[in-house]
């Protein structure tokens, strides 16, 4: 009797030890996570936000400062002004480009056409290749006096700018190279939307009479309307994002033609050692972001179709 009680109470208390390892082994996995969220997003807002209000040069302690840093951006720094309007500018080139080109070769490559996946291959690998060895290619490729460029202009007996190094063709120059390196991607998700549109909306437009343009516009279109709105807004905010072509290929010139937002933020905060400056440009530019993309969300109302 004394040992089945014995028993019992083992018994009982393994059980409840599995009660407590299963109650608590759901948060010790995904606890690295947890630690790596915090470690590598929060904790970073958080130093960003408080360093926005200092000045530090990474040498000496943080001096506060208040509000002085977001004052002196919008009221006395003409560059901040110049780079903010700067990177409008390269959205405006490459926000239609981005949304229309990778449509267009989703349609084309969605077709039962031979070593299409061959083709989409193709088009996905500049997105996986490292943005330096992209920026060193169409640098060269650029160039005025050896570059593949002028000297296939050439052959119509066109004398092609220094693309680079002139003030007008730099911005269009380097935003095209962005739109070729994220054809691959957008093409992709272009692609995911197109498989979703049932084959029945297609054939029922064709007994009716409908061609292939009628088609597209009336049956393909709207129904890839979200993804069209995804690959806007995620284009906007990586387009205010951009540093590494502009690093690679102009560093911000001419005369900062091509000196983007978060360029001039790395030049202030490891170039000038201006860490509370480059901070608050980081929570301007977030704000920018922020209302950017809630004009946009208000405006899906009136052309996505869900």
């Amino acid at each position: 009797m004394a040992q089945s009680q014995v028993l019992t109470r083992l018994v009982a208390k393994t059980k409840t030890r599995e009660i407590r390892w299963h109650r608590y082994e759901g948060y010790l996995f995904v606890a690295p996570l947890l630690i790596g969220i915090v470690a590598f997003i929060f904790l970073p807002i958080a130093a960003s936000l408080y360093m926005s209000f200092h000045t530090w040069d990474m040498v000496s302690p943080p001096e506060l400062v208040g509000l002085k840093n977001y004052a002196r951006l919008v009221s006395r720094d003409r560059i901040f002004w110049k780079v903010l309007g700067n990177t409008f500018k390269y959205a405006g080139w490459i926000i239609v480009p981005s949304v229309t080109f990778p449509l267009i070769l989703a349609a084309l490559l969605d077709r039962p056409i031979r070593l299409r996946y061959l083709y989409r291959l193709a088009f996905f690998l500049p997105l996986v290749t490292s943005v330096v060895a992209v920026g060193l290619m169409f640098r060269w490729l650029y160039d005025g006096e050896f570059g593949l460029i002028n000297y296939t202009l050439s052959w119509v007996r066109i004398d092609g700018p220094n693309w680079l190094s002139d003030v007008f063709w730099a911005m269009p120059a380097v935003a095209m190279v962005t739109v070729w390196q994220g054809l691959g991607y957008n093409m992709v998700l272009y692609l995911a939307g197109l498989q979703g549109i049932p084959d029945h909306l297609y054939e029922a437009a064709t007994i009716d009479g409908a061609g292939p343009f009628s088609r597209f516009f009336q049956i393909t279109i709207p129904l890839l309307t979200p993804t069209m709105f995804f690959i806007l807004v995620m284009s906007v905010i990586g387009t205010f994002q951009t540093f590494g072509l502009i690093y690679v290929m102009t560093q911000g010139g001419p005369i900062n033609s091509t000196n983007v937002y978060i360029y001039y933020l790395w030049q202030m905060a490891f170039g000038s050692s201006k860490m509370g400056y480059a901070s608050a440009m980081a929570w301007i530019l977030a704000m920018v972001i922020f209302t950017i993309t809630m004009i946009q969300v208000r405006l899906a109302r009136l052309w996505v179709h869900y």
